[in-house]
């Protein structure tokens, strides 16, 4: 049957030697969801990489993400345009 979300999140956090709680799985799931139906769906995980690239660098993963958000929906409309 596989390993669920939680499961993975936090084998994956001890691997990788994060802590858990710097985590936030649904902004990040979100963030894939928006550029994927909006911008191009192989987007969504590079787009998730490089937040995590942002984050690390200093950035506040809210305010990224939400830039990231902002720019799948310009592009999207940007295209129907």
């Amino acid at each position: 049957m596989g390993v669920d979300l939680h499961e993975f999140t936090e084998a994956a956090c001890a691997e990788l030697g994060v802590p858990r709680a710097d985590v936030d799985v649904t902004m990040v799931l979100d963030l894939a969801r928006e550029v994927a139906h909006h911008a191009v769906r192989p987007g969504a995980p590079v787009g998730a990489y490089l937040l995590g690239l942002a984050v690390g660098r200093g950035g506040d993963p809210q305010e990224l993400a939400a830039r990231l958000t902002g720019l799948a929906h310009r592009l999207a409309a940007a295209d129907q345009d």
